[in-house]
């Protein structure tokens, strides 16, 4: 197994749970809040794909997919938000259905398993962003989504079952 063959195996399993997670739900459900600040399972999804588009499209060069989303979402957030320093209340404003969000989902998807497929081993070693102290390189941004990716899924994943669904 290469470093790009774990890396997509990481990423499918994100998307799966992420079906998962948003399989047969309401647009209620979408937004339940099980705290009054608590971040629903809608805002969650978005998030975590806001996350994984912005980054993937950063490192990989290309536009991100939320372009061809973002009126379809009609959210009161700027185009390029992903959802870093939201509010309680810009969270409480998210609205999206299901299906919408499995559609972008596979969107996203489907751009960073292509995006993974021109990668070879050495690629993982090249720094993309210098701001830190050691500088980020390819593999460690990959992994950081990865994991950003599944805390959120898990996050939604434990909303869905205070539904009792």
């Amino acid at each position: 197994m290469t470093p790009t063959d774990l890396l997509t195996d990481a990423f499918e399993r994100v998307h799966e749970g992420t079906q998962a997670v948003l399989d047969g739900l309401t647009d209620d459900q979408l937004r339940h809040r099980p705290g009054p600040d608590a971040n629903p399972i809608g805002w969650l999804v978005w998030h975590l794909l806001r996350v994984q588009d912005d980054h993937v499209a950063g490192v990989g060069g290309h536009d991100q997919v939320y372009g061809d989303f973002v009126d379809r979402f009609d959210l009161p957030y700027g185009p390029v938000e992903h959802g870093y320093g939201h509010t309680s209340e810009d969270v409480a404003a998210f609205r999206a259905p299901a299906a919408l969000l499995a559609e972008y989902a596979t969107a996203v998807h489907e751009r960073t398993l292509a995006y993974l497929a021109t990668l070879g081993p050495d690629d993982l070693d090249r720094v993309v962003d210098e701001r830190w102290d050691p500088p980020v390189t390819l593999g460690v941004r990959l992994v950081s989504v990865v994991n950003d990716d599944t805390q959120h899924v898990g996050q939604a994943a434990y909303v869905r079952g205070l539904l009792g669904l």
